[in-house]
């Protein structure tokens, strides 16, 4: 299964999201939901560098199993709610998936400021 954590602070705003594990829908090379999952949040990583101007810290691992990406604490606020937008249209598509997929992606959201993931 995909865990996908979603960190906000007390305003709500997404802080980090990490993404661990594999659907395990279908054989490597077919499994459409981690396809989906993967390209929502690259996608979205890829709107921010884009269209942002700036690169997140990024985190993954070789299996291609993790993904991890935090947003920096010094960006301007305009940079920074394009940002978010950005981060809050990825939860949209990957609840999407989750609706109709739930056996093999979980979202969970976390608040407090935790960016730990």
């Amino acid at each position: 299964m995909i865990s996908v954590s979603i960190f906000r602070n007390s305003n709500q705003n997404i802080l980090s999201f990490s993404m661990d594990g594999h659907a395990d829908f279908a054989p490597h090379g077919q499994d459409l939901v981690c396809a989906a999952a993967t390209a929502v949040s690259f996608g979205t990583i890829n709107a921010i560098e884009k269209l942002c101007g700036y690169e997140p810290e990024v985190t993954t691992h070789e299996d291609g199993g993790f993904l991890k990406c935090k947003v920096p604490n010094n960006l301007d606020d305009s940079t920074y709610q394009k940002t978010q937008l950005l981060l809050e249209g990825m939860i949209v598509s990957l609840a999407s998936i989750e609706e109709g997929y739930s056996e093999y992606i979980k979202l969970t959201e976390h608040e407090g400021g935790a960016t730990n993931a």
